[in-house]
């Protein structure tokens, strides 16, 4: 056979296939909620990871617990995949589609459901967004502490799906520290609690392997979220540093110095010079490295830490100091530092975020590692991350136009997750694995390891259903890895249509 006839012939399957699965899901809902033209499929055919797409045999938008089980029973029967999908603004590929597989959103899962104030929690659906959940309780004083950058628009399941954490996570924790409860359905379409209201819950923590698991286990339906009070006060200190190795031990001496700061975040010149351009934060132009550094608690907590803080980082060789003087000074800080993707998108046609975690005492090491690799490959590198916690968020700037630049971005990356694991630390701070980093993970993790996840895998999912391909790679996959390193090669990522 040709390759134009096996081509002609495999587009005739996936269109016989597209038709008798759709049929069978307009069985189970309204026909509207059903999606398979192409122009409807589009929206659908990544996440924030734009890099590789891949377009879904058809898309299902159900409204209830009742139609997702209904989705579910039509997938098992016809032995479909499904791949749950919030918001698409994951940067791992955790949300690409199956090309023959099943894309189930969850945008229509968007109510809280209930807010307690006195037990401090709310019960929230998985298609609300994480900014609006403290939008919600601010007038109780109460707000949900974690904020990814993209937190006006990411979704509560996302944030679980990928253990998200945010600016703040230093001091108040990732997405599995601020829940307390995941009702989820499996693909059996069994409705199951996993936690408890309560602050433990008898047997294995099964929250904790829920959370982070990027929809390869379960389905998340809702999420009871820990709510805390609003501080009194906080404060932004931002220092200045002539080079980013400075600026790097000023982050592990003040941690090492026993202070916890609320956030603790760096972005070097590259990056600074890109969202002053964009929001008018007040950054710093002169220096290589900028530390944004907050302080909340009662006014009296926060004036000792923030004299402190000012203390470390002056004896760690900081160039200029300022305090935030009021909350809105302090809010246009932070303003620039959660614009900075967007910021850098002006600078570059295209960029590749990494999300690699390190050892803090690591921190100036790595950094001048990556502008090491940054020279060797030719491609400009903006550096943004929690630094109080290590979690790393290297931009690389490319231009998926010019033939092959992609490709070497990609080892770039690699490059930079493998430097990670060598120092200590490992391939994902709060991004998730997804297709991003599933060759890294053959690095990660030893055989024996791999064969575990993929047994805790097959407890909660069987025929492998869902998510397929995402989070844990094959031991045959990393056996070619493997063999590609050591002859100096690369093995790509799926294969993927690449943009």
């Amino acid at each position: 056979m040709s390759a134009v006839s096996e081509v002609s012939s495999n587009a005739s399957a996936i269109a016989i296939r597209r038709s008798t699965v759709a049929a069978e899901l307009a069985r189970v809902l309204a026909p509207e909620s059903v999606l398979v033209e192409r122009e409807a499929l589009m929206p659908y055919e990544c996440d924030g990871l734009s890099a590789y797409r891949a377009t879904p045999l058809v898309a299902v938008i159900p409204a209830d617990e009742q139609e997702v089980a209904a989705v579910l029973a039509v997938a098992r029967a016809t032995h479909t995949p499904v791949v749950a999908r919030g918001s698409g603004t994951g940067l791992s590929g955790g949300a690409l589609p199956h090309a023959e597989g099943i894309l189930l959103s969850l945008a229509k899962f968007k109510r809280i459901v209930a807010v307690d104030p006195l037990a401090r929690l709310a019960r929230v659906q998985p298609g609300v967004t994480n900014l609006r959940i403290s939008q919600q309780v601010a007038p109780l004083g109460l707000y949900y502490a974690p904020d990814p950058s993209s937190q006006i628009a990411c979704s509560i399941g996302g944030n679980v799906a990928e253990n998200s954490g945010g600016v703040h996570c230093l001091k108040y924790g990732l997405t599995v520290h601020n829940i307390l409860k995941v009702r989820a359905i499996t693909i059996e379409g069994d409705v199951v609690d996993i936690g408890s209201d309560a602050l433990d819950s008898a047997g294995y923590d099964l929250l904790a392997i829920v959370t982070g698991s990027e929809g390869l286990l379960a389905i998340t339906l809702e999420v009871t979220v820990r709510l805390l009070p609003k501080p009194e006060t906080a404060c932004v200190v931002m220092a200045s540093f002539a080079d980013v190795e400075s600026a790097g031990e000023a982050v592990a001496n003040v941690i090492g110095a026993g202070i916890v700061p609320a956030g603790l975040e760096m972005m070097d010149k590259l990056a600074t010079s890109a969202v002053e351009g964009f929001v008018h934060a007040g950054y710093d132009l002169e220096a290589e490295a900028i530390l944004l550094a907050e302080s909340d608690g009662t006014h009296e907590e926060v004036a000792h830490e923030i004299e402190k803080m000012i203390e470390v980082m002056r004896a760690s060789g900081a160039t200029q100091i300022r305090c935030s003087s009021n909350d809105a000074e302090r809010l246009r800080f932070w303003s620039g530092r959660k614009a900075a993707f967007p910021a850098v998108g002006r600078i570059s046609p295209d960029y590749y975020c990494i999300d690699g975690s390190i050892p803090r005492g690591a921190l100036a090491k790595v950094l001048k590692r990556t502008e090491e690799l940054s020279e060797r490959y030719g491609l400009r590198c903006a550096n943004v991350f929690h630094a109080g916690d290590g979690n790393l968020h290297p931009l690389i700037l490319y231009d998926a136009n010019i033939p092959g630049e992609l490709e070497t971005t990609e080892r770039f990356a690699s490059d930079i997750l493998e430097l990670c694991i060598e120092v200590g630390g490992t391939i994902t701070g709060e991004h998730g694995v997804g297709i991003e980093k599933i060759n890294q993970m053959c690095t990660q993790f030893r055989p024996a390891e791999l064969a575990q996840f993929h047994a805790i895998k097959a407890a909660f999912d069987p025929e492998g259903l869902l998510n397929p391909g995402k989070g844990v790679p094959t031991l045959h996959r990393c056996a070619e890895y493997g063999a590609m390193r050591v002859k100096g090669g690369a093995l790509p990522h799926p294969d993927l249509p690449r943009f």
